[in-house]
């Protein structure tokens, strides 16, 4: 990925822009499939590995590593939260100057490495499990065998078995059945759990593209939406001890049974409790934003660049443009534009330019900024590396992306003059900045350029949106934490890892739900939609806890020494049953033996 990023590889003509983007792209994909590979070997197995370090008779010090392993998790993704983006901001490059993606890449895959070495080094105290072949595939196979042999004798001739996994005793051994059935009554459990994976991971997408429309001065610190992410690693950081020695040892005081599958429960309803919030919060957010036209309508602007009042009509609209000034009519149905001049008696027909408008609330939080040259001659307008291009006289430039903060723009006319104007920018906010025909260079030439608001900025503040974020890793705490703890408890000791990658299975799923619901609902307010998955998570919420009433918890470890007991016993039933066996075929051979004998003899003494 880091390599992939690096444009000057192929940018022969010292351009900035990849002269074989094929070859980019590629390895951007090999570096995807990479990461999905390692992660699918990473994530099922480290979990496993952490709980296979305690002894049966450890569980309350199993349970806190769950507790502390998910808690480092967030804290790295709090680091890379907070240092990714700083890294990106860097401008590296050999020919052009670009946001330095090979660092923010480049960085993690170093750590990576020593994170690697350290593992390594610590190898000799690990306590290892030996890899027993690839039980998944042996799990498949048992469960394909008794469906297929059920199938074969669904006949009512053949007797009923107390559980459809048993049809697979003809082939396979009671103890691999026993483990069989523990797996998939998880599994069967797991059927709910992507709803909440579904309103979890929208964190990363819905919730950071709300906080586009939100205002992220704090005062002393300027948050950036995609950074309001960082909420939820250090809540995480916050809840997770206070959890695991303040609540719950609290509740189990009052001698409440807040069973794990409880726990999960509630994780389920505060999350949706969570969308409830930052649907409340969307509705805020919409009061403050424009109002674009309808589909039935049009919105015209209309700019006056002379020095005098502009009476204007469109259809049956009129009104008066001061010299500089812009006005928007919304409403326009189809419509004759006419402008009239003073000390003019006729009714003048003007052509005048076109220009397309945005019709979002610009990406990541930034300002959407151009400029109209009302100048007599070509201008240019530039911001740090930021460039509009030559703009001809009475044109207007596209629109480039500023940051929030204190904005300098470089002015300059095609003989080198220059122009230094600065402006104060809030968060997703739009501006044209019309320089007058009466515009000059030098010390007052700020004077000429008049900013008008095409789009405010953000008004309703970022901070609204931690009672969502704290409702929402409230949940994932008592759910997720309780999940993997719940996984690896319920797990044959052959089938740990099994268990863990169905867990992380769901999270795959809740993503792919995302997609299907946010398609099929088609909404046309982002409130509503945020309501219908808080909706559906209460509903899927219910059909959980129905489910986990009836849920029995066991023990796989008793289980299996039973079931080892068992066999035990069999073989040892068997041991005897084969020594009496032998024991008695050798006793009727020697009598058969002397029996033969004695006929022979009495034959012999017979004929004598």
């Amino acid at each position: 990925m880091a390599v992939s990023a690096i444009h000057d590889i192929t940018d022969t003509n010292r351009d900035g822009t990849p002269d074989n983007m094929t070859f980019h792209v590629a390895l951007s994909m090999v570096g995807l499939v990479l990461i999905a590979l390692g992660t699918g070997g990473i994530k099922p197995c480290v979990a496993a590995f952490g709980g296979d370090q305690f002894e049966d008779h450890q569980e309350k010090q199993r349970s806190t590593f769950f507790s502390i392993f998910y808690l480092s998790i967030n804290a790295g993704s709090l680091l890379s939260t907070v240092i990714t983006p700083i890294l990106r901001a860097q401008e590296c490059g050999i020919h052009v100057p670009q946001k330095c993606y090979p660092l923010a890449f480049g960085v993690p895959a170093a750590l990576m490495v020593v994170a690697l070495i350290v593992f390594i080094v610590g190898s000799g105290m690990y306590n290892k499990t030996a890899p027993q072949g690839n039980i998944l595939v042996k799990v498949c196979k048992c469960i394909g065998f008794a469906i297929k042999n059920r199938f074969q004798h669904r006949s009512p001739q053949y007797p009923k078995r107390s559980h459809w996994m048993d049809w697979a005793e003809e082939k396979y051994d009671k103890l691999l059945i026993a483990q069989v059935k523990m797996v998939l009554k998880v599994l069967f459990l797991y059927i709910p759990l992507p709803m909440f994976w579904a309103l979890f991971d929208q964190q990363g997408s819905r919730w950071t593209l709300q906080a586009t429309t939100m205002d992220g001065d704090f005062g002393i610190l300027i948050i950036q939406p995609d950074q309001m992410q960082t909420v939820n690693p250090i809540l995480i950081l916050i809840l997770v001890p206070i959890m695991d020695s303040v609540i719950y040892p609290l509740i189990s005081k009052c001698k409440l049974n807040f069973s794990p599958l409880k726990r999960m429960t509630v994780g389920m309803f505060l999350a949706a409790l969570a969308f409830v919030a930052a649907g409340l919060v969307q509705i805020q957010i919409d009061q403050t934003l424009p109002q674009f036209p309808s589909d039935t309508v049009s919105q015209a602007k209309f700019i006056n660049m002379l020095d005098r009042k502009l009476p204007i009509r469109a259809g049956a609209n009129n009104f008066t443009l001061d010299p500089f000034t812009v006005l928007c009519q919304n409403s326009l149905t189809k419509c004759d534009l006419s402008f009239q001049y003073q000390h003019v008696e006729n009714l003048n027909y003007i052509s005048f330019p076109q220009f397309i408008d945005t019709k979002t609330k610009p990406e990541q939080g930034a300002n959407s900024i151009r400029f109209f040259n009302g100048f007599s001659s070509t201008m240019n307008l530039s911001l740090g590396t930021e460039d509009t291009g030559p703009v001809a006289t009475n044109t207007m430039s596209d629109y480039i992306l500023v940051p929030q903060g204190q904005a300098a723009y470089r002015i300059k006319d095609n003989a080198g003059k220059e122009c230094l104007y600065t402006q104060s920018l809030g968060f997703g906010s739009s501006y044209t900045l019309i320089i007058k025909p009466t515009f000059q260079f030098g010390q007052n030439c700020t004077e000429s350029i008049q900013p008008v608001m095409d789009i405010s900025p953000n008004s309703f503040h970022m901070a609204w949106q931690i009672p969502q974020y704290f409702l929402i890793t409230a949940g994932e705490v008592v759910f997720s934490v309780t999940g993997l703890e719940f996984s690896y408890s319920q797990a044959p000791s052959n089938m740990k890892s099994v268990l863990q990658a169905g867990w992380l299975l769901t999270v795959a799923v809740g993503n792919i739900i995302v997609l299907i619901v946010a398609e099929a609902a088609t909404l046309s307010e982002q409130w509503a939609e945020y309501i219908l998955f808080a909706s559906l998570l209460i509903l899927v919420c219910i059909i959980f806890a129905f489910m986990a009433y009836f849920y029995t918890y066991i023990d796989p470890t008793k289980i299996e020494a039973q079931f080892a007991h068992n066999d035990d016993d069999e073989k040892k039933r068997k041991s005897v049953e084969m020594v009496r066996k032998d024991s008695f075929q050798n006793h009727n051979k020697n009598r058969r033996s002397s029996d033969s004998n004695f006929d022979e003899n009495k034959f012999k003494n017979s004929r004598l």
